[in-house]
């Protein structure tokens, strides 16, 4: 069978990684891709929001599926379209992924179907919006997020006022996230060890992969802004069976029942970001696809044939499937160009590649090119060293020990010292 994954991220590096794993993989084609799927599959110069462009190449080179790696395309529609043509794709429809490019959607579906969240309120005017702040005693209690799609960045917990003033201004009169912070959510700031958990469901039956946990700021000990990830492991030693099993009943499963009353049902890999708090599981937000970094240690865990897993949940079949892990721990550690989250260098030769001196990880390549018969630093986040070991402190010392001089790296490069070490 031909795939088409589309995106170019170190996340779809990774699944179509794990995809070439299948038997029934033909060929994998990538869209746009990096240096790193190039060397798995070919990349073709279409944009990951080319949809047309997508599904006019899905029809012609007949492809058997396509997998969404980012949100992008999925707010833009590209799996009505897809669905439209007869072909299968992995992904939520448009109305769907609502979960995820509007938070103030999300919010008001998770008031109706009595989701915990935090406390939340939809602003649309600006002046309301500064007028609410202006009454709030402690803005330091207080998260504002971009209603829409603002790649991981638009959420900002104001240290004062002035900052959170600062900050509604910004997305909605400088419209620094464009579209995204049209509309903008202030809601309470809760405390908690934070877990992303992801799902695979078909509309019907849902179950979740093993529990990761993301770490978003830039600088070590959760400091500094946010970034789309600086790195992710699996599993979390404190989310027991017990856990999931309360996260699964109030969570995973009212949000496919009411979606599905919604008259959109989801399909694909629901992520939901949660807060631990002492009031039980809350909802920060949902993604309406995989996580990055958190894919990357998960399919190195991943023992079921991910090919299956896939056509099962587009064919409606997941509840005859048994997802299976490896009984160990996985690790990413993400490289970043000098200057990420904001303006960032480009151009740095990439070193290490070619080694062969990594038995327990695996480069998976984010913002890179090749140019010139050598790889290139093209984007914000450019690496993801991902390893396995029999525990999770083997594991984060399998990756750790594969950056530098002797294993990867590039001039300037930042990452973070404490992937991991919150477990």
């Amino acid at each position: 069978m031909k795939i088409l994954i589309i995106g170019s991220g170190g996340r779809e590096h990774a699944l179509g990684w794990k995809l070439c794993q299948s038997p029934k993989v033909e060929k994998i084609y990538f869209a746009p891709g990096n240096a790193g799927t190039a060397m798995i599959g070919d990349n073709l110069p279409i944009k990951a929001t080319e949809i047309d462009k997508l599904s006019d190449f899905a029809e012609k080179n007949k492809i058997g599926l396509t997998v969404v790696g980012p949100e992008n395309p999925l707010s833009l529609g590209i799996v009505d379209l897809f669905e439209s043509k007869g072909l299968k794709i992995f992904g939520p429809t448009k109305s769907a992924a609502r979960l995820e490019s509007s938070k103030a959607w999300s919010s008001q579906f998770m008031n109706k179907y009595h989701i915990p969240q935090p406390k939340s309120f939809v602003f649309h005017s600006y002046k309301k919006a500064h007028d609410f702040i202006d009454e709030i005693s402690r803005p330091q209690s207080i998260v504002i997020k971009a209603s829409g799609l603002a790649l991981g960045k638009g959420v900002i917990l104001p240290a004062s006022k002035k900052e959170a003033l600062t900050a509604i201004k910004t997305m909605m009169v400088d419209k620094q996230f464009g579209e995204a912070g049209r509309e903008i959510v202030i809601q309470e700031k809760l405390t908690g060890p934070e877990v992303s958990v992801m799902a695979m469901t078909d509309g019907k039956t849902i179950i979740p992969l093993l529990p990761a946990q993301d770490h978003k700021r830039i600088c070590d000990n959760d400091r500094g802004p946010n970034t789309g990830g600086m790195g992710a492991y699996a599993p979390v030693p404190f989310v027991d069976k017990h856990l999931m099993g309360q996260i699964q009943k109030t969570i995973l499963e009212p949000t496919i029942v009411g979606m599905k009353k919604e008259g959109c049902p989801y399909k694909g890999i629901l992520y939901a970001g949660l807060m631990l708090t002492e009031d039980g599981p809350k909802v920060l937000e949902y993604n309406a696809r995989f996580g990055d970094p958190e894919t990357q240690p998960l399919m190195m865990l991943l023992q079921t044939d991910l090919l299956k897993l896939f056509l099962s949940v587009v064919n409606g079949t997941l509840e005859k499937q048994k997802i299976e892990f490896l009984q160990e721990a996985a690790v990413c550690v993400v490289l970043a160009a000098a200057g990420y989250p904001g303006k960032y260098a480009k151009g740095e030769t990439i070193y290490g590649l070619d080694k062969k001196t990594y038995p327990p990880a695996f480069v998976f390549q984010a913002g890179a090119v090749g140019q010139n018969g050598q790889t290139v630093v093209s984007g914000g986040r450019v690496l993801g060293v991902t390893a396995k070991g029999k525990d999770l402190k083997s594991a984060i010392k399998n990756g750790y020990s594969s950056i530098g001089k002797k294993g990867v790296y590039f001039k300037n490069m930042q990452y973070r010292k404490d992937i991991g070490a919150k477990a």
